[in-house]
């Protein structure tokens, strides 16, 4: 699909906005487009693009290389950006998708292959009246720094989820009978977060080796002030959020490390019980064993007390080990 944003003045107010439209394949590209999105293109689609930009859009393997030199070069005066994006958060099926942006001659295009969540959000506020400034360059750093407060968004509410969680870790259980199947839910629900932690700070450098390739190439040529400033201070924000992803990545390997101690002290609690009841009942069959031998000379077979004393001996021997344990509070 190929969307055209083209500049567009607002019916009630006639402030200057961006206008969506979906373009057909035979339909041709307006001349005053300044950004093309292209989301899962056919190859018919790229090529049309390619003689309207005079550019060459890369396929979708080429966007996944991870050499920084196929990433972030320059071609025949365009210059090609691949970042990864963090998408499908909501499904909880997070996954990273690469996104290559394309500048020249002061037009963007933009190539994907799924729809991340930023993306949507900068088109409802580019399609605003004075949401965006009409030109390629202040549309590029404008969609970084919506994929930025996405980010943001994203760690704020999985730094929420962990609070969470680090409460119920931390929690008087109210079914100690539970506690290890909720232990075990823990640890899943805090591997997840740790693979989509990581997956976001991936993004995050692959979002700052574009600002700072293109802070590099404003400083050059001599870019607007306005979009140079915009760019440094996505940075900074976009550092921020780098340290605050090392922070919640720390916290939930406090976590893993506190909930897989805790496991280990269920588990401990268990094993201590099966040898407490060993010791327990050593002494009781220690007795029962040696009045089960077929002796003749066992005099106490004899007596007619000789039943209800063994019993009693085995009822004491049972009774002793358990008080002393209680008594050294080991249990």
């Amino acid at each position: 699909m190929i969307f055209v944003h083209q500049p567009n003045a607002c019916a009630s107010t006639g402030q200057p906005l961006l206008e969506r439209r979906l373009l057909d394949l035979h339909e041709p590209i307006p001349a005053d487009a300044l950004w093309i999105d292209l989301i899962g293109p056919s190859r018919q689609e790229d090529h049309k693009v390619e003689a309207f930009m005079g550019i060459e859009i890369p396929t979708r393997e080429e966007m996944q290389d991870i050499e920084p030199s196929e990433l972030l070069y320059v071609e025949n005066g365009a210059r090609y950006m691949t970042g990864r994006l963090l998408c499908r958060v909501e499904e909880d099926e997070a996954q990273l998708t690469g996104v290559t942006f394309i500048l020249r001659d002061n037009r963007l295009a933009t190539v994907r292959y799924e729809d991340p969540q930023a993306f949507r959000m900068f088109v409802q506020r580019a399609g605003k009246p004075a949401g965006v400034s009409l030109a390629g360059e202040a549309i590029l750093s404008s969609l970084i720094e919506t994929v930025i407060d996405r980010a943001a968004d994203v760690l704020q509410a999985k730094g929420d989820r962990i609070d969470a969680l680090s409460r119920r870790i931390f929690a008087t259980p109210s079914d100690p009978g539970a506690r290890n199947a909720e232990l075990q839910d823990t640890l899943r629900a805090l591997g997840r977060l740790n693979e989509m932690l990581s997956m976001q700070r991936e993004s995050l450098v692959s979002m700052e080796r574009i600002l700072l390739s293109l802070s590099a190439s404003y400083r050059v040529t001599k870019a607007p002030r306005e979009v140079r400033e915009e760019v440094r201070s996505t940075l900074r924000d976009l550092q921020s959020l780098e340290e605050h992803a090392t922070f919640l990545s720390g916290k939930i390997q406090f976590l893993l490390d506190a909930t897989l101690g805790l496991v280990n002290l269920e588990q401990n609690n268990i094993i201590k019980l099966f040898s407490v009841m060993a010791v327990v009942f050593m002494p009781p069959t220690l007795i029962a064993s040696v009045y089960g031998m077929n002796f003749k000379a066992m005099p106490e077979l004899d007596w007619g007390f000789g039943y209800p004393m063994a019993v009693l001996m085995m009822i004491v021997a049972a009774i002793l080990p358990y008080v002393f344990f209680r008594w050294k509070r080991w249990l």
